[in-house]
This record gives structure tokens, sequence and C-alpha cells, in this order.
């Protein structure tokens, strides 16, 4: 299994620190990538739509839902510190092949619903302050996939300063919003003590937990945490827990003041005005100035939803990737994936507003959310399971008290989003003019999902996880060693990757060299540690690497043939094109995966690479 967030996993050192304020730094971060979801701007229109139309009523669901995504959160950092596994590849290698390309689509439709309020708010965003039509600004939208890719590039640390940067600019607007709002407090507190004054009340609150309580958030987070680099000793991990769950507590909690001076900003501005339909974005950004008599009110708005939207579109477009590695272990480049996600997103919002007009935005926004919540069992369930395992966790599983408050959440979550299902399925059936179309479609989709639920409720419970190994060994390797005549090709070098491709690139270097010519196989551990460290690096990958390389060695060295062996670290590439340039080599044997074309766009070729710079022959073969 390939390391989650390859090229970012442990590239921020937390070691030697001479202080513990600068160990605790060393660690802040992760959380604040994870808590712009929290506020991203499906949040707003939930946000907006509940203080409209109940006032303060629903505060107790945010403050509710704030409470359940600490714990949920700390849960999912406690699996990636711990496993060093994210939550797709923990998935991967507990349930089967089926349940996973299941839980990838389930995952996928959640992030492309995050996506998609992401895009809208920004391209909303960018339509109030500068007064450009919704398609355009959700066509900028793009832009920012190059944003992303420079950022990353830049290195984690510079990512999440940019991002903790648009945060504080999210902060500060609603520190002036809610000056000018004037919210009374009484009504406040009042509304912090649970009530629903109706049914509408509950597919606000639902859309409002799934708008907090993001399922791609638990990807994310899993991830995020392998960042860092600190020692695996017992006492190193628990450090590391403890320092990650500060940082969860102070990102969550300033992401639960925005959402609630969201609502709250709703609640002192129309529902006091008896403005109860103001549901839509632009509605509200149009009536603060009136409402509020101040300029800045409507400004500052715009300018918080276009960094929301920023912010979170970075964090969601890592999480697709993460989903993508982790279930289908699939690696292709960063930027395509990007792309793709973003696309994912603004094909729909852009047929959508093209056919219904910009008037559907806050039904899209707020539908999105919905969808979020209803994807949640099937990420918050796995969690719970996986921190709760004593094998899987060695020894850092979660407490009795933690096991039982995680599931009394997965509990409230799944009966409400039961409770809604149901409700909307029985009223298009009473509704509908042909019922028995729904009864044959809409009925067993939604019970054959309640049997997955129920599934991965269930089977980890009756069944244990058998580690899976991604490398091919060398053992499956069969080569015929038949006497051979000689050949004027003395010193051969062949590049191995330990996958079905080495088979025939070494069969076909004997066949040219017998067991007259030299044979030097070369293999390049491509991991970030690996970048940064070169052969200096100690890591997982590595060693098995290393055993897999010496399997070779022996295997041919037993069969008579003269063997060496190079290990190189860092961009493949490169270093298998220095490795040949700097010997004295007379051909280069390269193995391929037959990729073509699109294919090669989406995994990258070296073979290209090093045709190019290298002054030897190169024999490709193609598996």
């Amino acid at each position: 299994m390939s390391k989650s967030l390859e090229e970012v996993n442990q590239s921020v050192p937390t070691q030697n620190k001479t202080t513990v304020f600068r160990k605790i730094l060393a660690f802040f971060g992760p959380a604040y990538l994870v808590s712009v979801g929290y506020m991203d701007p499906g949040n707003w229109a939930t946000d907006i739509a509940g203080g409209s139309q109940f006032g303060y009523a629903l505060l107790w669901v945010l403050l509710m839902s704030n409470i359940m995504a600490l714990l949920l959160q700390s849960l999912s950092a406690r699996l990636g510190i711990v496993t060093q596994r994210d939550l797709a590849q923990a998935s991967r290698e507990t349930y089967s092949t089926f349940i996973n390309y299941i839980l990838y689509f389930l995952a996928e439709i959640a992030i492309a619903a995050c996506d998609l309020a992401e895009v809208l708010g920004m391209a909303i965003g960018i339509n109030l302050l500068f007064d450009i039509p919704l398609i355009q600004g959700v066509m900028i939208t793009v832009l920012d996939t190059f944003l992303l890719l420079f950022l990353i590039n830049k290195g984690m640390r510079k990512m999440e300063a940019f991002i903790i940067a648009l945060v504080m600019i999210i902060g500060f607007s609603f520190i002036f919003e809610m000056i000018f709002a004037k919210p009374e407090l009484p009504k406040i507190i009042y509304g912090l003590i649970p009530s629903l004054p109706n049914e509408a009340a509950l597919y606000i609150a639902i859309g409002i937990i799934g708008a907090t309580v993001m399922p791609h958030n638990l990807y994310l987070h899993s991830s995020l945490v392998q960042t860092r680099k600190f020692d695996r000793s017992k006492t190193g991990i628990k450090q590391a827990l403890k320092y990650n769950f500060i940082d969860s507590a102070i990102a969550l909690n300033l992401a639960f003041f925005v959402n609630a001076a969201i609502l709250i900003l709703a609640a002192a501005t129309f529902y006091r005005n008896g403005m109860f339909e103001v549901a839509e974005i632009q509605d509200a950004y149009r009536f603060l100035e009136p409402v509020l008599g101040n300029k800045w009110a409507p400004i500052l708005f715009a300018v918080a939803l276009i960094a929301a939207g920023q912010s979170s579109t970075i964090t969601g477009t890592l999480a697709g990737q993460i989903v993508m590695e982790g279930y289908l272990n699939l690696r292709i480049q960063p930027w395509v994936r990007r792309i793709i996600t973003r696309l994912i997103a603004i094909v729909p919002a852009v047929i959508i507003i093209s056919v219904y007009g910009e008037s559907v935005t806050g039904k899209m926004l707020i539908l999105s959310q919905v969808i979020l919540s209803l994807q949640l069992g099937f990420a918050i369930i796995p969690l719970i399971h996986f921190v709760s395992d004593k094998s899987k966790m060695n020894g850092f599983h979660i407490s009795r008290p933690t096991q039982i408050a995680a599931w009394l959440i997965a509990g409230i979550i799944v009966s409400l989003n039961v409770k809604l299902v149901y409700d909307e399925i029985t009223g298009w059936l009473d509704t509908s003019e042909n019922p028995a179309v729904l009864c044959f479609t809409v009925v067993p989709i939604a019970i054959g999902f309640l049997v997955l639920l129920l599934y991965i409720v269930f089977q980890p419970l009756l069944t244990k996880a058998k580690p899976q190994i991604e490398n091919h060994s060398p053992h499956h390797v069969t080569l015929k060693f038949s006497p051979i005549s000689s050949t004027t090709k003395k010193n051969i070098a062949v590049t191995v990757d330990f996958s079905s491709a080495d088979e025939k690139a070494l069969q076909h270097a004997i066949d040219i060299g017998g067991k007259d010519a030299n044979y030097t196989l070369i293999h390049v551990v491509e991991t970030v540690g690996a970048m940064m460290y070169g052969s200096t690096i100690i890591d997982h990958e590595t060693t098995i690497d290393e055993k897999l390389l010496f399997e070779y060695y022996k295997m041919l060295t037993d069969k008579g043939y003269q063997v060496t062996t190079k290990l190189g670290f860092g961009k493949p590439g490169k270093i298998i094109s220095k490795t040949i340039n700097d010997g004295d080599f007379d051909i280069l044997i390269m193995g391929t995966h037959g990729h073509h074309t699109f294919k090669d766009l989406l995994f990258g070729t070296t073979v290209d690479q090093v045709r190019h710079e290298i002054i030897i022959p190169l024999f490709i073969i193609k598996n």
C-alpha cells in the first residue's frame, strides 16, 4: 500500500524542537485545513436558511454538530497517526473489493456534492463583488486547481499558512458583521436549547449536520496528520495524538464561531424583520445594506464567501485524491485528478444554472449538504470500527466511553437520515401519478443502501481483515535460464519496479547477455521522504524495496549470473538517467505497463524522459 498523499507524506519534521511551544506549533496545521470544510458555502446556505426561517432556534444544532465533529475528527486523526493509513486505505484493507467500490462511489458523490457547493459559493461571491455573470464565475473556479498545484509544490507548511490566512479573513469579516447586526444575546442563549419548530426545520437541521460533520473531512484528516514526521515510539505517538487534539479543538471551535455568526446574522437581520424566505446567498447580500444601514456589510460578506469557497475547494480536491488512491490504489498525476474533480462539480452547476436560472442556486446548495449528511454513516461507521480495533491500533484503540459516545453520534445521524429518506419517499409516493415506478426504482435503491449500512456495521465484528501486499514478489517471476550464444553486449542495465513488467524485462536481458554478461538491476524509491532525504531515508517502503531487490539478486546469482544492484532515491526518470550516464553500460532494458497517449497523461512516463537523456541504446519491453 502506497503512502497517503505521498508527495507530502512525513514532509514536516516535528523533532528537535527546542521548546514545547515550537513542538506544538510543528503539529498545528492539519485541523485548519479540515476546519475550512466546516465553513464552506454549503454551510452558508443552510445557516442563512435556518436563521431567516427559524431565528436562533437551530443554534443548538450547530453546537451539537461541532461537538460531533470534534470527536469524529479526533478519531480520524488517531487512525492516521497510529496506523499510518487514511480512512480509505483502512476500508480497502477491511472490506471486499465489491463493497469498497460502492463505498468509493458514495465517497465520490459526497465530494462532488461538496465541490458543487464550493464552486457555486465562489461563483456567487465573484458575481456579487465584481458583477461577473454566474456561469462565467463558475468557469473561473477552474483556475484554483492550478493554485492548489502551486501551493502543494511549495510545501505543506506554505499551503497551511495560505489556508489559515483565508480563515482569518473569514473570521474578521464576521466579527464586523456581528458588530453591525447587534444580535440579541438572551435569544442566542435560548437558541442553544434543543427544539425543532416543524418538519421543515428537520430538513434544514439535517442539512446543517451534513454541512458541519462532512464525510470527506474524515478521509482528509486521517491523511493530513501523516504529513508530520515524528518519533514512532509509544511516547511519540501519544504526544502526536495530544497535540493534534489541541489543533482540532482550536480549529473546529473557530469554524463553529463562523457558522454561528452566519446563522445569528441571518436571524438578527432577516428573521427579526419578518423576512423569513431569505434562503439565497444573493438575497442575503442584497438585503444586508438596507437592513443594517451599512455599505461595508455586504462587501465583507462577499469577501468572506470567496475566501470560504477558495479555501474549502483546496481541501475538497485533496480529499478526492485521497479517496481515489485509498479505495482503488489508483495513482494518477495530481493535476489530472484535480481537474477531474473540479469538472465533476462544474458541469452539473453550468447545466442546472443554464436550464433553471440563477434562482435555484440556494436550493442546490442545501441539497448538496443533505447529500453529504446521507453519506456520513458510510464514513463514520467504518472509522469507529477501525479505531476500536485493538489489533489495528496497536494499543491505541479508543476507550469504552469514547466508543459509546461515537456510536451514539453515528446512531443519531443515521436515524435522522433514515427518517428524512422515509419522509421524502412516502411524500413522493403520495403525490406521484405513477407510484409503481418509484416502488421499482427508488424504494429498492433505498433498501439496498440500508442493507449496505447494516453490512458495514456488522461485518468487521464477524471477520478480521487480512493484510494486503501490493508489491509483486520475485517468487512469482518465471524465467527460462537456457544456454545462449555469446554477445557483444557485456554490461546490461535493467530497471525493475517489482511489477508484472519485470519478468519480460529480465527475460529479455538474459536472452541477450547469457552468462557472459554483467547485469545491473536498478530500482528507484520515489517516496516524498526519498526525494527529500535521499539514501539516508529509513522508511517502510525503502525496507521492502531493498528486500525485493535482494531477492532478484539472489535468484539470478544462484543460477550463475553476474549481478549487481543499484537502489536510487527520487524521481525515477532523473535517477535512472544519471545512473546510466555515470556508469559503463552497453544497453538499458526497461519494462513498461503499456500506457499510451491519454494514459501517459494520467500516470506520467519515465521512459520518455530516460530515452532523451541517456547516451546508450534503450530497449523497451512492452508488458
